[in-house]
């Protein structure tokens, strides 16, 4: 132990880790009301400007297919040292670059370290952490995930109008070298070549998960539940902007702050399901996700902002027991669960939005609201068959 004071030590712990998630992940996000910025300063179109963020994300995902095996091997924080390092080293060098395509080679650089990081350091919190505190642990770090989504626009907003948008890439990367100080000083090490299988038969043990019952029901959750976050606010987006409301693209903004409150319920999820437990927890918020959004599609006015905070705070809380319950069911395949799952996250966050819009072109938010209202119901009633684990876990 680092420090004397053992609560003190998980507590220290715990920040780092959710505001390394918290500004690591705005690598990601601050990309989204830039597209404009992006196309004068490259003098590309449109599409060669979102991918300045695509390509990031793209990266990401692909590698939480990767890392996870290799941590699995040979322990997570060095991982988390070389995630960190390497995402500082790109972003300081981003500032400094005024060609499109060696920018894309750098965001991919970028997207290597991030996922070196965010997700593994989800699988350390489960080697190092008792039991007790890795619900908590993995609440404060959802919460983190979240709030990045919005935090990262606004950020880049204000940076880029006051002080020009190579200044964003300038602190974000002094913001990554403290973290990555703090990451080597202050974080234990964990156990290092603790699981000793080859490296081949881990990537090989993948497709244990797969057959695994519990874990693929997880995995499916994981899946809608990023897939109905986005979604719903790219459905709303366009309710709002729409007659009779003619939102501006400020007012939008404002109104996905206040959906995103709800992620602070993130926090509570470890007590919730300590005393409800985890499996009812799932199913009850999962129900009262789908009952928001429905409440949401037959309700024509802006009440619909209100409901959105309570969907969000149930998934909020979903988010962080599932992910609870995938690092309890993996046993010593974590680190390949969790960014697996990671990578699943992904493809549902990417999927959602395509369906909302698709939804919104062809039919209106009544229809856009209820799909997917119905599609969290079906996954309320699948959680039916998630048991609870009766073995401790590690």
């Amino acid at each position: 132990m680092i420090f004397s004071n053992e609560k003190l030590q998980f507590t220290i712990m715990t920040i780092i880790l959710s505001w390394a998630g918290l500004i690591i992940l705005m690598s990601m996000y601050f990309t989204i009301p830039l597209t404009d910025i992006l196309m004068n300063t490259f003098h590309v179109n449109e599409t060669k400007a979102i991918w300045i963020g695509s390509i990031f994300s793209l990266t990401y995902a692909l590698c939480c297919l990767i890392y996870g095996p290799l941590s699995d091997r040979y322990g997570r924080k060095i991982f988390l040292i070389f995630g960190i390092f390497i995402l500082t080293i790109a972003t300081f060098i981003c500032a400094f670059i005024n060609n499109y395509t060696l920018l894309l080679i750098f965001r991919i650089l970028q997207g290597i370290g991030a996922a070196a990081f965010v997700p593994i350091s989800l699988a350390y919190i489960g080697d190092v952490y008792p039991l007790e505190k890795r619900k908590s642990a993995f609440g404060f770090m959802t919460s983190g995930f979240l709030i990045s989504s919005v935090l990262a626009q606004l950020f880049a907003t204000l940076i880029q109008k006051y002080l020009g948008l190579n200044w964003i890439y300038i602190i974000l990367a002094i913001l990554y070298l403290i973290t990555s100080i703090l990451t080597i000083t202050l974080l234990p090490k964990d156990s290092a070549n603790k699981h000793k299988n080859s490296i081949f038969l881990n990537f090989l043990n993948i497709k244990n998960l797969l057959f695994n019952k519990q874990l693929s029901i997880s995995f499916s959750f994981s899946f809608i539940l990023l897939f109905s976050l986005i979604g719903m606010y790219t459905i709303l987006e366009a309710f709002l902007l729409a007659p009779p409301f003619y939102f501006t693209e400020q007012q939008v903004f404002l109104a996905r702050a206040v959906g995103l409150i709800g992620t602070v319920m993130c926090i509570l999820a470890g007590k919730i399901s300590d005393k409800f437990g985890e499996i009812q927890s799932f199913r009850t918020c999962l129900g009262i996700a789908s009952v928001a959004l429905f409440l949401m599609a037959i309700t024509p006015n802006l009440l619909t902002i209100v409901f959105s905070l309570l969907f969000v705070a149930s998934i909020s809380l979903v988010v962080p027991i599932n992910i609870t319950l995938i690092s309890q069911r993996a046993a010593n395949q974590r680190g390949t669960a969790l960014l697996f799952n990671a990578f699943i996250l992904f493809i549902g966050a990417s999927i959602g939005p395509m369906l909302a819009t698709k939804l919104m072109q062809v039919s209106n938010a009544f229809v856009s609201f209820s799909t997917f209202s119905g599609i969290l119901l079906l996954g309320c009633l699948a959680s039916l068959f998630l048991k609870e684990n009766k073995s401790a876990p590690e």
